[in-house]
């Protein structure tokens, strides 16, 4: 498999990005091949030789960036020779099997839409996130690719989650939650209303209605749909309030005795690391016809090593091949964008 990693996105690019390359080796096959997308000057003093038996890196030129806060489509038609846009047409020239970047999101999914396509069936494609929960992973979508849903998007949003559930996390009969402002039928507005009825109206969907936002760490459910507006501000409240929970407990123990602190410290790692997004690696781009993995801008050496594994597992399971048969099974007409 050929998985191109663009080493110029993020905040902490190049350096992190290619150390988590060099990571993920150890898990890959001599088959696999690694391609790091970005300016050949920088990238390729920093690749190390490939040892026998293992997966081969390689680097790809591209001399332009995209900075985090460029517009995404004046960005990728002012700099064609972004990471983002030489990735991106690598993979629609079936040069690489997955593109994974922690740069502009924006920039990413405008680019991998614009080159890959959507799948058959597939009005627009959504970002799914893994939220680690207490009860399971809950999987949202979406959080941040379409913040202008209609209905049709929305039900196709839960159509693609529960595949992507079932198959890389294992939930037999994902549950999928609508995401309103209570659980009532008639709370949410017309969008959130039609695409509940389209959902309810699918004999294979187990929905279980509208929920709120606190139900997604209630275990209510295993999928949580929404437009990308809200589902952004999901992830980011959540992370900032893990973030600062962690911080709340770390002072309080040390603010105790020393004995006590260290006594928890294992403890407190080990949850911390259950509910890190890090771990999860890349969000993937559900709808496109290709593999697809965006990574938070932040992204570690760790966040990439497991993005690079997680790439490989959507590929392998044939994720993309489920969607198309389970759309074009449907009842729900997927051709009308006004619906």
């Amino acid at each position: 498999m050929r998985i191109a990693i663009d080493a110029m996105g993020g905040d902490n690019a190049p350096d992190e990005i290619i150390a988590g390359a060099v990571e993920s080796i150890e898990f890959l096959s001599e088959n696999d091949e690694l391609i790091l997308v970005g300016p050949h000057d920088v990238i390729a003093p920093q690749v190390p030789s490939p040892k026998a038996k293992k997966a081969a890196i390689s680097v790809v030129d591209a001399p332009q960036v995209i900075n985090m806060d460029e517009p995404p489509v004046e960005s990728l038609r002012k700099k064609p020779k972004s990471s983002i846009a030489v990735m991106s047409k690598m993979a629609k020239l079936h040069q690489a099997d997955a593109v994974i970047s922690a740069g502009n999101t924006g920039a990413c999914v405008a680019a991998f839409q614009m080159r890959m396509r959507n799948l058959p069936g597939v009005n627009r494609p959504g970002i799914a996130v893994v939220f680690p929960t207490f009860e399971g992973p809950v999987t949202i979508c979406d959080v941040g690719a379409n913040i202008a849903c209609k209905p049709i998007n929305l039900y196709q949003y839960s159509v693609m989650a529960g595949i992507y559930s079932k198959n890389l996390h294992g939930v037999e009969n994902p549950r999928v939650g609508l995401m309103s402002i209570g659980q009532e039928d008639a709370k949410g507005n017309e969008i959130v209303k039609k695409a509940r009825e389209m959902m309810k109206s699918d004999p294979n969907m187990n929905f279980v209605g509208n929920i709120e936002g606190r139900d997604i760490f209630k275990g209510i459910c295993d999928i949580a749909v929404c437009d990308g507006f809200v589902g952004n501000v999901i992830l980011k409240l959540t992370e900032g309030l893990v973030d600062g929970l962690f911080k709340a407990i770390k002072h309080e123990l040390l603010t105790e005795k020393l004995r006590l602190a260290m006594k928890f410290k294992p403890i407190i790692t080990r949850i911390y690391r259950k509910y890190d997004y890090n771990e999860y690696g890349g969000a993937l781009l559900l709808g496109i016809n290709g593999t697809a993995l965006i990574c938070h801008g932040s992204s570690k050496a760790r966040t990439i090593k497991n993005a690079i594994l997680a790439s490989k597992k959507f590929y392998t399971e044939k994720i993309n091949d489920k969607i198309v048969e389970c759309l074009s099974r449907t009842s729900i007409r997927t051709d009308d964008e006004s619906r």
